[in-house]
């Protein structure tokens, strides 16, 4: 369920107390998973069911021409159209008023290098100019058209300014020119990372790793925030297939967490630049935004935010409070392809595992305990093990069983109380004659908890005579 952002212009922003309630009841209704009933044992290789269901999301529309309505193949057509005319008569880099004086019979000025405009015109790396085009052309003409309502005279305005803009503020090479002068403090607070379940890219958004850099307080500073988000989508879009049934938008995941209020010193500045840049010049390009961490003072922000987004993009944010966070990523987003800091199973530089080996899932009742068993039937194999407890605040010990009753059980790892601070147990175990690994997961509270994990074996070549 999309939750909508706080209009103030329509309503008011609800007493504090309401508020939580009503998150709360709306995030646990979007991630509350269907209760799974497991046996006290769970045998490791026998799981093969994916982790989490495929979660319902934002329907994006068919880009396949036979796909759309009557009018709005004839939008398109419209568009293409006017897009054609502006190329082959080179005044698609002319400013609208500057349009109306040509129409008038008046000396223009293209703006830039508009005058030496040749017919091929490209938009990230799709070429505009309809009867030298391809499926892409269109695909990135009806990104144009539904941020616009399918009125195909804004939407040719929309496309003309977004050029101009691109080229006032070099746009194409703003990814060569920020490689040169990289920001550590920005490139840790956005990054993108893996794909979701739909195989959009996802772009995580950290807003905390922002309160204390002081770009808020100079014009310098707001105008390098800016520049740094539009970097991050034009890095994204790269990720992307402009042809009918791929991948044409992204998945914006933005973490709330520590973020600085919108009251702290040019805050508000930066986010209405912000939102003004992505929403006037990268139509249709984010599948949907995922607000995680949500403090109380968003509802603040977006009441200031909302005035300047459009009713489309706002029915594309989902809403989820801490305590719900990384069910809701897990929804979206596969745990092999979750970082491990949003509840997932990715780690950096990880070599053991891949995006296609499977993660399984178990569900831990309240006072209750589960195991899991890692069968090694053969001596002189290396086991390799991921595990993870969403919210963890559980009891958690690893040990080896021979299957000799008369040989000595070894401790893996001592059992040990692990916090909700825990991120990832990885870990490994050379066995020398054939038995089991036991990892035991002990619930003392009063909440379910789910636990995901994933195992391999390595089998080392038997040596020579």
């Amino acid at each position: 369920m999309a939750v909508e952002v706080v209009n103030t212009e329509e309503s008011s922003i609800p007493q504090e107390e309401m508020v939580e309630k009503k998150i709360e009841a709306e995030t646990e209704a979007e991630t509350d998973p269907v209760p799974v009933q497991t046996e006290k044992k769970v045998e490791a290789e026998a799981v093969t069911v994916p982790v989490v269901e495929k979660a319902a999301s934002f329907r994006e529309e068919s880009n396949f021409l036979s796909d759309l309505k009557e009018s709005e193949r004839k939008a398109l057509f419209d568009l293409r159209a006017r897009v054609e005319d502006a190329i082959s008569t080179k005044s698609l880099f002319v400013e609208k008023k500057e349009k109306e004086k040509e129409e008038e019979g008046e000396e223009v000025k293209c703006v830039d290098e508009g005058d030496k405009l040749e017919e091929e015109v490209f938009l990230w790396g799709v070429p505009l100019l309809p009867t030298k085009g391809t499926d892409a052309t269109d695909v990135l003409l009806l990104k144009f058209l539904r941020a616009r309502e399918f009125k195909p005279k804004e939407a040719f305005d929309m496309l003309r300014k977004t050029l101009i803009w691109r080229k006032s503020q070099n746009i194409d090479s703003i990814l060569c020119d920020e490689k040169n002068n990289p920001n550590s403090d920005l490139d840790e607070a956005c990054f993108i990372d893996g794909r979701d379940r739909e195989g959009h890219p996802v772009c995580y958004n950290v807003l905390g790793g922002l309160s204390n850099t002081g770009l808020f307080e100079t014009e310098e500073g707001r105008e390098s925030l800016v520049r740094w988000r539009v970097r991050m989508m034009e890095k994204g879009i790269g990720m992307l297939e402009f042809e009918p049934g791929q991948v044409v938008s992204m998945t914006q995941v933005v973490d709330l967490k520590d973020a600085p209020r919108p009251g702290k010193k040019g805050v508000r500045a930066v986010l209405k630049r912000v939102v003004d840049v992505l929403q006037d010049n990268y139509p249709e390009l984010v599948a949907r935004t995922i607000f995680i961490n949500v403090p109380f003072w968003y509802y603040a922000l977006s009441a200031i935010v909302a005035p300047f987004l459009t009713q489309r993009t706002k029915s594309k944010f989902i809403l989820s409070r801490p305590a719900t966070t990384n069910e809701t990523l897990l929804k979206y987003i596969s745990p092999e392809a979750l970082p491990i800091a949003y509840g997932g199973l990715k780690r950096e530089g990880a070599t053991e595992f891949s995006l296609e080996d499977d993660v399984s899932e178990m569900f831990v009742k309240a006072n209750s305990t589960e195991t899991i068993e890692i069968p090694a039937p053969q001596a002189g194999s290396t086991l390799v093990w991921d595990l993870s407890v969403l919210g963890w605040e559980v009891n958690y010990k690893e040990e080896f069983i021979p299957s000799d009753e008369g040989s000595y059980a070894v401790i893996i790892r001592k059992g040990k109380k692990l916090n909700s601070q825990e991120g990832l147990v990885h870990n490994s175990f050379k066995n020398n004659e054939a038995g089991k690994v036991v990892l035991t997961i002990e619930n003392n509270s009063q909440k379910k908890k789910k636990v995901l994990y994933r195992h391999k074996a390595k089998f080392l070549p038997a040596k020579g005579c």
